[in-house]
């Protein structure tokens, strides 16, 4: 029986795609079927022996259409494992049928892929039946395509899978700034999961007209390796589907979701603070996303928190939303703000935010300032609000990822905030 279907993905040129193809040969006697994955089109070579191997579909991409695509992809598969080759592999010329086979009890073959000082695991044979009940999440849902396979195999029993090694090799690659900067995050999904005593932390997000990216906010709170005590998400009235794919996570313990009118983001805010039982507060914007370690970062501080603090922060990744990808920027370095004047003349935004609920609580929660009726910068007005009363804390650290796209509510109002300074 032709046991396996393989899968090649996104290879950068036709010399690329042939190694893969050509190495297939080893273990031809094994395969049912070759699908290629392209986002863009590419010359199929004809390798020597072409003959002797299925003969390739090859299948087109929209950009975030990828996860989509793979998993209709799988669905349709009838062998019994899937291979998995991506961007420069191929297989290792010493490989052999053996090597490709999996025990009843394992449901995943995995191998590391190393580069610098990255080492990361993926998904190289997998059990299709097992593929097809859990398939993986879709591009939206996530910060950007490349975290598809990490994210996925975080979520496996390490009881299904299996390391093996030697069975992949890989053309030189490139080592851009993006490119590491991603792997990081990558590594960070497979970080040993941990529970700990430090003080309680609630996620609060109020999302409104974000629909592209709210799911994405919402799995990096999924797919941390400490789960925070509470998810509290709102939808501001939004007018597009926003809501549609917030209910797709409805069902997970931690949530609790709502929706209002459409009133601003520090009203919505508010309606959730009621429902806050936890030590401490992480303001999530919706078209943002976490690091996978950011609650255990941020909980290792809390501790440590003098009583009179009432705002924690640290530092910001930045990065530039295009069409269907999304490219690392920057890394903003947080400073003290002892004051109310240091606070007016930082770069704004401070942040991450991570409050003292009760010192939240005790000022009335968000401002809903004149301005605007409250309905622009409320992140200021909360902190314009504490600063008098309580002092900041800033420590080094960056767990917190900022999208600039052009639907962000900040760069639509940009020119308002020196109104709003001169408001304050």
């Amino acid at each position: 029986m032709k046991a396996i279907s393989a899968i090649l993905m996104d290879y950068p040129s036709s010399a690329h795609l042939h190694r893969a193809l050509t190495s297939l040969y080893n273990i031809n006697s094994q395969l049912h079927s070759v699908t290629i994955l392209q986002e863009k089109d590419i010359h199929l070579p004809m390798p020597k022996k072409q003959s002797m191997l299925p003969n390739p579909v090859v299948h087109t991409y929209q950009p975030n259409g990828f996860g989509k695509l793979l998993n209709e992809v799988i669905a349709q598969q009838k062998s019994e494992y899937i291979l998995f080759l991506k961007q420069s592999e191929y297989l290792s010329p010493k490989i052999t049928n053996e090597a490709l086979q999996l025990t009843p009890s394992q449901a995943i073959m995995q191998h590391n892929y190393s580069l610098k000082h990255i080492s990361l695991p993926f998904p190289l044979l997998v059990r299709t039946a097992y593929l097809q009940n859990h398939p993986f999440l879709l591009d939206h849902q996530l910060p950007f395509k490349d975290a598809l396979f990490s994210a996925w195999l975080s979520t496996m029993d390490d009881a299904v899978i299996v390391d093996k090694k030697d069975l992949i090799k890989r053309a030189t690659e490139s080592t851009t700034r993006d490119r590491i900067e991603k792997l990081q995050l990558l590594e960070k999904y497979h970080y040993k999961k941990s529970s700990t005593e430090h003080p309680s932390l609630t996620i609060l997000m109020a999302n409104y007209n974000m629909e592209n990216y709210v799911e994405a906010a919402i799995t990096s709170c999924l797919f941390q390796t400490e789960r925070p005590e509470q998810i509290c998400i709102i939808d501001d009235g939004s007018t597009d589907d926003s809501y549609k794919h917030m209910q797709n996570w409805r069902h997970e313990p931690v949530i609790q979701l709502f929706t209002k009118e459409n009133a601003g983001k520090a009203k919505a805010l508010n309606d959730l603070l009621p429902y806050v039982t936890s030590d401490f507060i992480l303001e999530l914007d919706a078209d943002d996303w976490l690091d996978a370690d950011a609650v255990s970062v941020i909980k290792s501080h809390l501790p440590h928190l003098p009583e009179d603090v009432a705002v924690l922060y640290g530092n910001f990744r930045r990065w530039k939303q295009r069409e269907g990808n999304i490219l690392f920027k920057s890394i903003t370095t947080g400073r003290p703000v002892h004051e109310r004047k240091d606070l007016l003349s930082y770069h704004f935004p401070l942040g991450p935010r991570i409050y003292r609920t009760a010192s939240l609580k005790a000022i009335g929660g968000f401002p809903i300032v004149p301005f605007k009726n409250g309905r622009l910068f409320e992140d200021v007005s909360v902190l314009n609000h504490l600063i008098t009363t309580y002092r900041f804390q800033y420590e080094n650290f960056t767990v917190y990822n900022i999208r600039e796209h052009k639907e962000s509510i900040t760069r639509k109002n940009k020119k308002q905030w020196y109104e709003f300074l001169n408001y304050l």
